[in-house]
């Protein structure tokens, strides 16, 4: 293999290395039980991925509640002791979080 062969082999390689991205977090994962990051005590609620927004009407909570269908407009306001439902493309509770 020539000089030429052997760097451009080196920098495809590199270049292919430099492609590899991180791993994306897991959103099913549970909410931190950190008191500072689950000041509305999301982490309390994660029974709830998976089923319908619905599942929520009979529920009393005692913080402020959002619940965010599939591609719904919101407040861009930031609140930790607020408690957000987001709801997936099947309907479907897919993330419960502080915010």
């Amino acid at each position: 293999m020539t000089h030429y062969g052997k760097a451009l082999l080196a920098t495809a390689f590199f270049a292919l290395t430099a492609c590899q991205s991180a791993s994306k977090p897991d959103s099913t994962a549970a909410v931190s039980h950190d008191p500072e990051t689950d000041q509305c005590g999301a982490s309390q609620y994660q029974n709830y991925i998976g089923q319908p927004p619905s599942s929520l009407d009979t529920q009393r909570f005692a913080m402020p509640v959002r619940a965010i269908p599939w591609n719904g407009a919101v407040t861009m306001d930031f609140n930790l002791r607020r408690l957000n439902f987001t709801a997936d493309q099947s309907g479907k509770i897919s993330r419960v979080y502080c915010g």
